[in-house]
């Protein structure tokens, strides 16, 4: 029987792909308003797509309509230059992420699942390239909402449609590598696992107060004693 729903981050949390995400959102912004924004400089991290388009255009100007009349054609368009442009070189999985899925995934009682600020198309790609995407049967990304803390919600009702179960309050791990991540698991009452596998150092992580902090997910035993509740000694 299911007990533990677990959503996991993607970018930082488990691969990180080199500039080229980068420069593949310019190409397409560029193609479709003319203008590449601030994308070259901007701070992705633990950020929407959508949010990152928009404030990239806005500080080029651009007014939020001008941004939204243009915004699908804009998010299909990165869509497909990235699946077109990226190769299993640009993604670097990060260290102990394999095991630790293979691990998790023998668990009947736990259902993983992604909470990512990537759109489902560009997201799905990155873990494929390494081979991980058939561990998440399931995800709420960007497309699902405006904000980081929109999504809990609809991961919990997307696991609900998926399995049959509502999962609640310390049921739920969200598992990610910027404050973002730990104040969206707050919003739903879920335990939140940072590591400081991406931008932020563990400083800065533990000033938000996650339930615990890692370095990255090498610490396997560890990590999954947290995810099931498990003592250790």
């Amino acid at each position: 029987m299911l007990k533990k729903l677990v959503l996991f981050d993607i970018d930082g949390t488990l691969l990180k792909v080199g500039n080229i995400n980068r420069s593949i959102l310019a190409d397409a912004l560029m193609e479709v308003y003319g203008t590449a924004g601030s994308t070259g400089t901007h701070n992705f991290a633990g950020k929407m797509d959508n949010s990152i388009i928009f404030e990239v255009l806005q500080n080029a100007g651009l007014s939020s309509g001008e941004i939204a009349a243009q915004f699908d054609r804009a998010r299909a368009t990165y869509i497909e230059m990235f699946r077109s442009n990226t190769s299993v070189s640009d993604v670097t999985l990060l260290e102990g992420v394999r095991e630790l899925l293979d691990r998790l995934s023998a668990y009947t009682e736990l259902l993983l699942g992604l909470l990512t600020g990537n759109f489902e198309g560009s997201g799905r790609h990155k873990l494929l390239l390494p081979g991980i995407d058939h561990y998440f049967p399931f995800g709420a990304f960007a497309d699902d909402g405006n904000h980081r803390n929109d999504l809990p919600p609809v991961a919990i009702e997307k696991a609900h449609r998926l399995c049959g179960k509502k999962f609640s309050d310390q049921d739920i791990i969200i598992i990610g590598d910027t404050e973002h991540d730990i104040i969206c698991a707050r919003t739903v009452n879920a335990r939140s696992i940072a590591v400081a596998s991406g931008t932020y150092s563990p400083p800065e992580l533990a000033k938000h107060n996650p339930h615990v902090l890692y370095e990255n997910l090498s610490c396997t035993d560890s990590v999954i004693n947290e995810i099931l509740g498990t003592p250790t000694n």
